[in-house]
């Protein structure tokens, strides 16, 4: 179902972000993110010189690299275009992820780290996308190398324990609702 219609206007704007989660042969997992900003109209930039419609203001990409637990191994960043050419520079900071695990206060580690000056804002803000696709690529290595509650359950409302997707698809977690026990 689409949005309604909107009042008449103008684009301005368009931020793209795409992640995608690959498994390597040597057995660990490369999620990566790539985060690319533009305008609809010519404008100026001291740096780089006027930038036309479509031309990128920021073009950033984030790869971590994984193990079977979701611990960060390495991690490369780069920024192709940005509007100052200093931007590129914080790129190797974000090694500081390394050993970090994904999952519970992963974000709040991930601002501890690389908040404010200490990181880019462009790159901080995928690493949340890039994380969220590290479920969505992992989700059944994830769930099948253990016998507890699949992650994903109480996550949403779709997948809580006492609804119908979980009752369902996931009958050994399923928790009936007290009316219904």
């Amino acid at each position: 179902m689409p949005l309604s219609p909107p009042v008449a206007r103008q684009p301005l704007h368009t931020r793209r972000v795409v992640c995608q989660g690959f498994f390597r042969e040597d057995g660990l997992w490369d999620i990566e993110g790539h985060i690319t900003d533009e305008k609809s109209y010519e404008h100026a930039n001291e740096w780089r010189g006027p930038l036309v419609p479509g031309e990128f203001v920021h073009d950033m990409k984030i790869r971590l690299t994984l193990d079977d637990k979701l611990t960060i191994v390495d991690v490369e960043a780069v920024t192709d275009k940005s509007p100052y050419r200093m931007c590129g520079d914080i790129a190797p900071q974000f090694r500081k992820l390394i050993g970090l695990r994904i999952g519970g206060g992963f974000h709040r580690e991930v601002r501890a780290r690389l908040g404010g000056v200490h990181g880019c804002t462009h790159l901080t803000e995928l690493i949340g996308g890039v994380a969220t696709a590290a479920f969505q690529t992992m989700s059944e290595e994830i769930n099948a190398s253990n016998n507890q509650q699949p992650f994903q359950l109480d996550g949403c409302h779709a997948l809580r324990t006492d609804g119908d997707a979980v009752k369902t698809f996931y009958p050994t977690w399923y928790r009936a609702k007290e009316n219904e026990a």
